[in-house]
């Protein structure tokens, strides 16, 4: 569920602008502020029936979206790859200091074209 949470949250930064005003209100009260139904429909007006129909639109049109664009997949592809290519720049520089390090370096070297490689083609 937590998962879940997280991941709507997530797809609201990245899509959130194309809900309804009213979707986009009521999902952010219900994620991010942890509103209950009741407190979101006393706060927006409506029914609690009203609430859950629009957390449920809503998601389903952020879910429908990142489905078609994967630009959230794409987001956490890259902060991936950025983590590893961190991750071998420091490797290199460790190993720089030991003496017979050419080889190494050169397959560490290789690890880094490896994976900017990738981030290009996605």
């Amino acid at each position: 569920m937590i998962e879940k949470n997280l991941n709507i949250v997530l797809l609201l930064d990245f899509y959130g602008e194309i809900l309804t005003q009213k979707q986009h209100e009521v999902i952010e009260l219900y994620y991010d502020d942890d509103l209950s139904l009741a407190e979101i429909a006393a706060h927006a007006g409506i029914t609690r029936q009203g609430v859950r129909d629009a957390i449920k639109r809503g998601e389903h049109t952020l879910l429908f979206m990142e489905g078609k664009l994967h630009l959230a997949k794409r987001f956490h592809n890259t902060q991936v790859a950025l983590d590893q290519i961190d991750c071998a720049a420091k490797e290199i520089m460790k190993q720089c200091q030991s003496p017979c390090a050419t080889k190494k370096i050169g397959a560490l070297a290789q690890r880094i074209q490896n994976i900017t490689h990738s981030l290009r083609e996605e």
